[in-house]
């Protein structure tokens, strides 16, 4: 019976004496796609990091890859080849297990990784001033692909991702589809036994993570490729997988046929219990025929947000929900008070004053801006500091030792972390946190001012099903115990659905309608749905 191509034996990884990763093994075969899913901070990435044979070596256990090694050169492939020639230098290839992370496989060690790739689900690592074609002949050259043959054979990897009739646009220029899947001809011009996907279709719409999808899938056929994609979306290991694991804290919690799986991962979770409708106070927000025009070189005078007037009460959750380009980030820019509109009034009540944003001075909008919180679709912690340190000192809050410690547990609470996960993580860095924990400390690091009004830009993300239920209840309760008022800017139209009271629907900076959730998502076109 053959090897399996990797077999993963009693791995486990700590951070800060916290187990992260906890005896994890498995084999998986030559040409596999095995699918591993889990919640945000499951150890997901942590798992792929240790299998690429980058960062830090494991605590314990071991990753042992059954391959085959060329005697003349440095070429490898998998087991399956071996006693057959090189097809780079002709000598022969011979079977060996290389131990990934033992110090004295270090050559052997370089030698696999060059037989592997990797996708992010954010960085597109490309060329952004360089044209689709020239992206691709980069990557050839970094894995010294003869000259004379590296523009048919780029040609070729385009073709294969369905990117021909893209091949001369500058890359900056293109949808985020397509940055992905030029990333995947990047990736497959070196030729992989080993195509890691982390997350690779978590921020594209349902229509492009399918067609992206559809090209892993190929691309692993046409080349013997095998494959591990790691998501907290089921719907991409059904698509993708031929099995499935389920990582639950660290430890495996199942592993089968990609639908057991998800079985399982969704079976012992429900929804909690529905608070009933707050009681809304007052008003707190109050916009009245607010303007930002712009000067455009090539389209004149630009309306970003054309005469826009609404009202949010306290302890209400608006959303504002619209296509990219409708004007929602510019809005919400003029409510926190980076942006000055270029006419109209956004007046916000502090203590029993009504305050206006639009004009300047430390006792107008310099007054207002101290209890308004904003947090950023493209939020940015502090990656050398810890996640202390990210909610008090780097952000400028100066508590004693004991309050800090509290106050930060408390609002780490707040975002959607138990007790027991927000001690835990006070001393890890943002490197150790998964995406949608990182999400989450960056929603601690905006409540920990106590803001009176908190403009939430995109706030789910990329999380999984389950981390959006979490911070939902997490805002509803602080809306219920602390009086928090929030403004929602989304394109997630299920999570608005699910906690807001009442939206405004923009389209080319106007607010088209204000009205209840439901009724506003049943003017909503598709092409705003899966914007």
């Amino acid at each position: 019976m053959p090897k399996p191509f990797i077999s993963i034996d009693n791995l486990s990884m700590d951070f800060n004496n916290i187990r992260v990763l906890n005896k994890v093994s498995f084999e998986i075969p030559e040409g596999e796609i095995v699918g591993v899913i889990g919640r945000s901070g499951a150890g997901k990435s942590v798992l792929m990091h240790l299998l690429r044979g980058v960062e830090q070596p494991p605590t314990q256990g071991s990753i042992i890859y059954h391959m085959s090694a060329c005697d003349r050169c440095t070429y490898m492939d998998v087991q399956s080849r071996a006693g057959t020639k090189c097809p780079e230098c002709g000598g022969d290839l011979v079977a060996v297990d290389v131990d990934l992370w033992d110090e004295k496989s270090d050559g052997m060690k370089s030698r696999v990784m060059h037989r592997t790739a990797i996708m992010f689900q954010r960085t597109f690592a490309l060329y952004g001033d360089d044209r689709v074609i020239e992206n691709v002949l980069h990557a050839l050259d970094d894995i010294n692909y003869p000259q004379e043959h590296a523009v048919n054979r780029a040609a070729d990897l385009i073709d294969q991702v369905r990117l021909s009739h893209r091949m001369m646009h500058i890359a900056r220029d293109l949808s985020g589809g397509e940055k992905q899947r030029v990333v995947l001809a990047r990736q497959l011009a070196k030729n992989p036994a080993m195509l890691f996907a982390d997350e690779p279709t978590g921020t594209l719409d349902p229509e492009t993570a399918r067609l992206v999808h559809e090209m892993l899938i190929e691309a692993a056929q046409r080349n013997s490729m095998g494959m591990i994609v790691t998501s907290h979306f089921s719907q991409v290991i059904k698509d993708m997988a031929n099995r499935a694991i389920l990582l639950a804290d660290g430890s495996i919690a199942a592993i089968g046929s990609p639908g057991d799986v998800i079985n399982k991962f969704v079976r012992d979770y429900h929804e909690l219990e529905e608070p009933a409708p707050p009681e809304l106070g007052e008003k707190i927000l109050a916009a009245r025929e607010v303007s930002k025009r712009y000067i455009s070189v090539d389209r004149g005078v630009v309306k970003a947000v054309n005469s826009v007037t609404f009202d949010v009460h306290k302890k209400e959750i608006f959303g504002i929900i619209g296509k990219s380009g409708a004007g929602k980030t510019t809005l919400s820019r003029i409510i926190a008070g980076i942006i000055e509109p270029t006419s109209g009034e956004m007046n916000i009540l502090i203590g029993d004053d009504w305050v206006d944003m639009t004009k300047p001075g430390i006792e107008e909008r310099g007054r207002a801006k101290e209890y308004i919180g904003l947090l950023h679709q493209e939020y940015d912690l502090f990656p050398h500091r810890n996640v202390l340190d990210n909610l008090t000192d780097s952000i400028g809050l100066e508590f004693p030792k004991e309050l800090a410690l509290r106050k930060a547990v408390l609002t780490l609470m707040m975002a959607g972390f138990t007790e027991e996960k927000s001690r835990q993580i006070l001393d890890r860095f943002p490197g150790e946190l998964s995406d949608g924990e990182r999400h989450r400390v960056a929603l601690a690091q905006v409540l920990i001012r106590e803001p009176r009004l908190v403009i939430l830009d995109e706030p789910t993300g990329t999380m999984d099903p389950i981390t959006k239920q979490d911070v939902k209840h997490s805002i509803l309760h602080a809306r219920d115990e602390m009086d928090e008022t929030f403004i929602v800017v989304s394109h997630d139209m299920d999570f608005v659905r699910d906690i807001c009271d009442r939206l405004a629907l923009m389209r080319g900076g106007k607010i088209i309608q204000i009205g209840a959730t439901d009724e506003i998502l049943s003017q909503v076109t598709e092409e705003e749905k899966n914007d």
